[in-house]
């Protein structure tokens, strides 16, 4: 007897057709800052020996371009969960909105220092934030004390500060989509900027024109002063050296008269070949950062596309690894990575926000 294969063939069409959509994917998928990478792919390596799930994939995008890719939809071919050294911002938000990931949950995980590293074989350099802000800015207020700016003339550090080494201003950092960087800008650049008072005034006229609703003029005063403030400069003082921080230590150790723009816990784990410089004084040490001296530190996040908890195995598990006191706690592997910990009470609270998945972002 002889069977036709035609209905056979529409059989398993629509046996294909009709099945239920499954998982293709049954890792984590996680993207973000190359500073958190580093705390991230160590509780990936634990969580995927210990779990029962696979290992999460972890990619170091830097944190805006990996809240970019967070951020554009819901499903298999979309991240998880997304690191970042600095706060998602109301723009990322309203990123994610527009593309259908409505629901993210925000958990702090720690801090870490933003440190300028050198080669130990170098000239040691103490500099304050007022003197990294002429080094490094674009445009600088005019030396003979006149409220404007001009082109930035210095060449060497000592050329800002009579008592520095007569070296090339270098300094190699991340680029703008680095959380490195933006917290660079915030903590170090508008600090600077600030210690003139003229230009402190701009950032005052703003703030004013918010409160009386003069929303055009706030803008423009914003935008004047992100200029003035944060443009870096253009002329090899500033090098773009890209996410890659173990590269940025390798080069340090290749020209002793470079500085590079790291987080603490990549001059925690190569202390043998670089040391942190000391900014305002104070020496970024991991004592000096978690008392709050060391005047460049920033919170590291964690966030998560709640659509994707069922969906993708084992997200709830590995955001519990990672807050666990093990990894987090004042002696969990984490610390010892250079991850400065939370509070006691500060952990305790995201532990149970965690187990009850409670926690949004709020802008």
């Amino acid at each position: 007897m002889r069977t036709s294969v035609i209905p056979l063939i529409s059989f398993c069409l629509w046996a294909a057709l009709s099945a239920p959509a499954v998982a293709m994917r049954d890792y984590i998928d996680v993207v973000g800052s190359s500073t958190v990478y580093a705390f991230s792919t160590v509780v990936a390596e634990r969580f995927g020996k210990t779990s029962g799930f696979r290992t999460p994939k972890i990619e170091s995008t830097g944190s805006g371009g990996g809240l970019k890719l967070f951020c554009q939809g819901v499903g298999m071919k979309f991240p998880d969960v997304a690191n970042s050294s600095r706060r998602i911002k109301s723009s990322e938000v309203e990123l994610c909105r527009s593309n259908g990931v409505q629901d993210i949950m925000e958990i702090l995980i720690g801090f870490d220092g933003i440190v300028l590293a050198q080669s130990k074989s170098g000239a040691e350099i103490r500099l304050t934030r007022r003197e990294l802000f002429l080094a490094l800015a674009k445009e600088v207020p005019n030396p003979d004390g006149s409220e404007n700016t001009i082109d930035n003339p210095y060449q060497t550090w000592r050329d800002i500060n009579s008592n520095l080494p007569n070296i090339k201003i270098e300094v190699l950092g991340p680029p703008p989509t680095s959380g490195t960087r933006d917290a660079f800008s915030d903590l170090v650049l508008d600090y600077g900027c600030h210690t003139f008072a003229w230009l402190a005034e701009i950032t005052e006229q703003a703030r004013e024109a918010r409160v009386k609703q003069n929303f055009q003029l706030a803008g423009d005063l914003r935008r004047k002063q992100r200029r003035l403030c944060r443009m870096l400069r253009e002329d090899g003082a500033y090098i773009d050296a890209g996410e890659n921080d173990n590269l940025v230590v390798q080069k340090l150790n290749a020209n002793p008269d470079v500085l590079g723009l790291l987080g603490f816990s990549f001059l925690d784990q190569n202390s043998d070949r670089i040391r942190g410089t000391k900014i305002d004084g104070f020496e970024p040490t991991f004592s000096s950062i978690a008392s709050g001296k060391y005047p460049i530190s920033r919170p590291l996040y964690i966030y998560i596309k709640k659509a994707h908890i069922g969906m993708i195995p084992g997200i709830e598990a590995f955001i519990s690894e990672f807050i666990s006191e093990r990894a987090a706690g004042e002696n969990g592997y984490l610390s010892r990575k250079g991850m400065i910990p939370l509070s006691r009470a500060e952990r305790e609270d995201i532990a149970q926000r965690v187990q009850t998945l409670r926690g949004k972002v709020h802008q």
